[in-house]
């Protein structure tokens, strides 16, 4: 075996040791913790099932699950702005989910005077997987490649006959790789957020007085693009937005929440208290 395939089997078994090192099992005191959230749901006491599942998720649990409960009691609190950051951050942990694209989807619907953001053909393609199977896409993609290396070298009599399907898995590995690349850098260049306030005041400068004044208003839930941040003391940060591409001005950043992109690994399976249209 050459020290080409060997470095490349170097490499591939620290990839997988990473993938297996994001892996953990489910623990007792996360499942209580979920399971009291979703009674305090069942019991209609939706702000506290927030407040709840967001302790979990400042905890460092991420499921596309938890993000859609949080959505869901959000939703029926009355904070629309939450829901739909919530509803987002759940499509980018499971982006084909029926039940999440519809529940966001309704809770757009509902932003007035917003009509709901399309992201380009690109953004949507590189969108329609998560991150997490980007990954075991370009992984396995990677180890089939190693296999036909190590046949090749093993079995010298087929390396002409497996040639071609050596580079053509060399060129599909290294295709996903750069896919996989280029969807962490979207999610991570890309800086999304959503006004969690009504009738939030976007300023022409970072600061309020005379010299900055209000440019425009945006409603709870308007989702937007932050450009640049200003942080002018310990408690007070701004944040530049743009919408549809359009710069707009500043705005205060406790008017906004800003999405984060998740934590690659595997997702936890937790049970959903409801699976209905949020009304």
């Amino acid at each position: 075996m050459n020290a080409a395939v060997r470095l490349a089997w170097v490499a591939g078994f620290l990839w997988l040791g990473c993938g297996l090192g994001l892996q953990g099992a489910h623990s007792d005191q996360l499942l209580a913790a979920f399971d009291q959230a979703n009674r305090l749901y069942e019991q209609g006491q939706f702000a506290q099932a927030a407040a709840a599942y967001q302790q979990l998720i400042d905890a460092g649990h991420q499921a596309a699950t938890l993000y859609y409960n949080l959505g869901n009691a959000w939703f029926k609190a009355g904070q629309l702005g939450r829901a739909i950051a919530a509803y987002r951050q759940a499509e980018q942990l499971a982006p084909r989910d029926p039940y999440i694209r519809f529940n966001l989807r309704f809770a757009r619907n509902k932003v007035s005077g917003r009509p709901p953001p399309t992201p380009s053909v690109s953004q949507r393609a590189l969108q329609a997987l998560s991150l997490d199977e980007w990954a075991i896409l370009a992984m396995t993609a990677w180890w089939l490649w190693l296999g036909l290396l190590c046949v090749r070298e093993l079995r010298p009599d087929w390396r002409r006959a497996l040639r071609g399907y050596a580079l053509a898995g060399g060129a599909g590995a290294l295709l996903l790789v750069l896919l996989l690349g280029l969807a962490v850098h979207q999610q991570r260049a890309l800086r999304l957020a959503v006004v969690v306030v009504p009738n939030a005041a976007v300023r022409t400068l970072p600061w309020e007085g005379k010299e900055s004044q209000v440019c425009a208003h945006l409603p709870d839930g308007a989702e937007v693009q932050v450009l640049d941040q200003r942080q002018l003391s310990p408690t007070e940060r701004w944040l530049q937005v743009a919408e549809a591409n359009r710069p707009l001005g500043w705005i205060r950043a406790d008017q906004v929440v800003l999405l984060h992109t998740p934590a690659t690994g595997p997702e936890r399976r937790l049970g959903a208290p409801d699976r209905n249209t949020p009304s």
